[in-house]
């Protein structure tokens, strides 16, 4: 696949399979989200693999009883160490950061034949406790991977002129 089709491809996934994720391949989709850039290419985050099936329900439980979080056979959850780290733009620096390495790891997912989905529902401070998170650092989102269970279809998104302006914001 190419990067367009990847794109095209990457659906939210809310149901898996049980097969697992063999580490080779593991390991490729963790090596994309660490050639992510970031401001002032600090990398100033740690991603937590969570494998045991245990902690895969706590981590479920913590994110609004959300069971097919579970159910993936790993889930990957993004903490910057650095959350005080504000641009030059007065835009805290963390939230991008962290998020363009998820969506390296979510588009290498996809090339390998697993899925994902973005879950930002959680309590901040549970999902640290139940992960042993420092309580300065903060979880910006986590994502479950696995080989999804059937294929959602296709997406709708709205048009490239409702979405883009050209020169200065227009409605």
């Amino acid at each position: 696949m190419n990067i367009h089709e990847i794109i095209e491809k990457r659906r939210s996934v809310r149901a898996f399979r049980d097969d697992p994720i063999p580490d080779d391949i593991l390991d490729k989709i963790l090596g994309a989200g660490r050639m992510a850039p970031s401001a002032h290419n600090a990398q100033d985050y740690k991603f937590i693999v969570v494998r045991e099936k245990e902690k895969k329900k706590e981590v479920a439980r913590v994110c609004s009883e959300q069971r097919f979080i579970a159910e993936a056979p790993v889930i990957i959850v993004g903490v910057s160490t650095n959350p005080e780290h504000i641009l030059s733009s007065g835009v805290p620096a963390y939230p991008a950061d962290v998020a363009i390495a998820i969506d390296h790891m979510t588009l290498a997912a996809v090339e390998e034949g697993f899925g994902t989905c973005w879950v930002g529902s959680f309590s901040q401070e549970d999902l640290k406790s139940a992960l042993g998170v420092p309580k300065e650092y903060k979880i910006v989102a986590l994502f479950p991977l696995g080989a999804p269970y059937d294929d959602p279809g296709i997406k709708s998104r709205k048009s490239i002129k409702d979405l883009f302006c050209y020169e200065k914001f227009s409605d």
